[in-house]
């Protein structure tokens, strides 16, 4: 039973549900099923898609996440940069809204899904934290930036295409004589309203005395607002036949049962893009999750959560809709409004299929400019231009990789933007952990505690040097430790006892054992003897099965004072005439 629990969340929180839990659950799906709508519509246009697909998109996907996924408050559906990184992948396979694109978008499900749910199967959960923060943060601002950039199309009805910011600007420049003015008005007075809905509604709500929760939630659902009132709009004023673009019929029907398309050459095609896909969509996913699961004092498993997002996306694949992973907007919407467990998205999905079946006819006359509008307004929250202020004072290596992947993004597009991020990543963390901290230190006056020289004063020897390792040492750094200690001891001529204090260290594996091997007989051969001094349990079992304690020239102390204080005393006994220290070494003191 433990064993099945841990792949099915569902029989862990489904024990306790109750009444109480399950009003909470419903109000909070009747919340999120208001907003959902509209953005479902628009992210689907957003992919290249029909926007019937948003809602497919929205419904399986989040029932099969409700099974497997263990965050109780994850609203799982299409999302913004999950939404352009398909229509870039299929784009290069496919024209957009064709056949042969949707067809590619149903591989990129299943082809995420699968690849989230091997991952979640090994437990590489782990491998979301290679991602770091400045270069997620940098790449979902520069993704947002061109999201905006592309609706502009559609609010002023002028033809635009490319998938970098140079060319988007571009072919709207060059379009802008053909603006249509009804089109314009419409989404720029939707554009603003949205935009005052999310910062002016709530404090309004509260000065009329509302409570701010209630108020809060109503802000949130403003875009169904802008759906009606826009719609109203075209059918009074016969705005369709002055050139303004409608959704126009979306079908009344359930997801389709669709079986992707085994094609080897085009999957071997779409495979990259779909585990970048994974990897961007997890990444968002988990950070969402433990945010929130964070506020309720819940924890999330990071390796189930893979498997919960694979087995969403497979439903998509399988259910007419495209890749899909956990949202930012609509999660914390989840949140605020109650809900308690994974059923409220099943919820959800149940009052988007009613939507689907029944209230697809109201949205006929949609303007796509509105959709527009919701894109641009959820996107712009993405962009943050403070962090990479903050980053720059606190590390300049971190704001270079962030500053080169929103460059990067944004001049050449989403995926190369995505394979700088992750490369960047991995070069800052190979560069980190080539270049340990490591620091020569003293002892603090009246204290046993060992300090660095250049940030305090302490008392030294100048025959003995203590350089503490501040990292595990592996064969990323193994040789820079040669060389700085090596380069240490030439700068210091009066050095005969030099200490690594491994206090630090937990782990030595067996390049940077050799380059410690290497660092003994080479100090030996200069006449200073090698110690250590605080080495973990663990290291100090590894070592004892290999030869370097049969062969160190010096001594392994329990800990750096006892070090330091018996070093000096050998220290002033080497430094004893001759006579004197055959006596010392008679009476076995030294």
């Amino acid at each position: 039973m433990t064993v099945l629990a841990r792949y099915l969340p569902v029989l862990d929180w489904g024990r306790a549900y109750d009444r109480s839990t399950l009003t909470n659950d419903l109000v909070a799906a009747a919340i999120v099923t208001i907003m959902l709508i509209p953005q479902s519509l628009a992210y689907a246009m957003l992919a290249g898609l029909p926007p019937e697909i948003g809602l497919y998109a929205s419904m399986l996907p989040i029932i099969a996440y409700a099974l497997f996924g263990t965050s109780r408050t994850l609203a799982v559906g299409p999302v913004a940069v999950v939404s352009l990184m398909t229509l870039a992948a299929a784009g290069s396979v496919a024209t957009p809204g064709s056949a042969a694109f949707i067809a590619a978008a149903l591989i990129l499900a299943l082809l995420s899904g699968l690849i989230l749910i091997v991952m979640g199967v090994l437990r590489l959960g782990f491998l979301g934290n290679l991602l770091s923060h400045p270069v997620v943060s940098g790449f979902i601002t520069a993704s947002g930036i061109i999201i905006a950039t592309s609706q502009l199309k559609s609010i002023m009805d002028v033809q635009a295409s490319g998938e970098a910011l140079p060319e988007l600007l571009q072919t709207l420049a060059s379009h802008v004589t053909n603006i249509n003015l009804p089109t314009l008005i419409i989404g720029v007075s939707a554009t603003a309203f949205l935009f005052w809905v999310r910062k002016g509604l709530k404090p309004l709500l509260m000065r009329w005395g509302m409570a701010a929760r209630p108020a809060d939630l109503i802000a949130k659902a403003g875009p169904i607002a802008a759906v009606a009132v826009s719609t109203l709009a075209v059918i009074l004023f016969d705005l369709e036949a002055q050139g303004v673009k409608i959704v126009g019929t979306i079908p009344q029907s359930l997801p389709p049962f669709t079986i992707p398309l085994f094609d080897a050459a085009l999957w071997q095609q779409l495979a990259i893009p779909a585990l970048f896909i994974s990897v961007i969509g997890f990444v968002e996913s988990v950070s969402v999750a433990q945010t929130l699961a964070a506020k309720k004092r819940q924890r999330i498993n990071p390796d189930q959560e893979l498997i919960g997002l694979g087995a969403a996306n497979v439903a998509a694949a399988f259910s007419g809709g495209y890749p899909v992973t956990g949202g930012f907007a609509r999660s914390v919407v989840n949140f605020d409004a109650g809900a308690e467990t994974p059923a409220a998205g099943a919820f959800t999905a149940v009052g988007i299929l009613i939507a689907a079946l029944f209230l697809t006819p109201l949205l006929h006359s949609l303007p796509i400019a509105t959709l527009a509008a919701t894109i641009i307004v959820a996107v712009l929250s993405l962009v943050d231009l403070r962090t990479p202020q903050a980053i720059w004072r606190y590390s300049r290596p971190d704001f270079a990789a962030m500053a080169a992947t929103i460059a990067i993004t944004l001049l050449a597009g989403v995926e190369p933007g995505v394979i700088a991020g992750v490369g960047l990543s991995l070069a800052l963390y190979l560069w980190r952990a080539s270049r340990p901290h490591a620091a020569i230190v003293g002892r603090v006056p009246g204290t046993e505690h060992f300090r660095n020289v250049k940030r305090h004063k302490v008392l030294t020897d100048p025959r003995i040097m203590t350089i503490r390792i501040d990292e595990s040492l592996t064969y990323l750094n193994a040789r820079w430790l040669e060389e700085f200690v090596l380069e240490q001891v030439a700068d210091h001529p009066q050095v005969r006892h030099l200490v690594l204090m491994c206090s630090a260290v937990n782990a030595i594996d067996a390049s940077a054992l050799e380059s410690i091997e290497a660092i003994n007989h080479r100090l030996a051969d200069a006449g200073v003897t090698l110690h250590l001094s605080e080495v973990k349990g663990p290291v100090m079992d590894a070592l004892e099965r290999s030869h370097l304690l049969a062969n160190l020239g010096g001594e392994v102390f329990m800990s750096q004072n006892d070090a330091f204080a018996q070093l000096i005393t050998l220290a002033d006994a080497q430094d004893l005439p001759a006579a004197s220290r055959d006596i010392w070494m008679a009476r076995g003191l030294i």
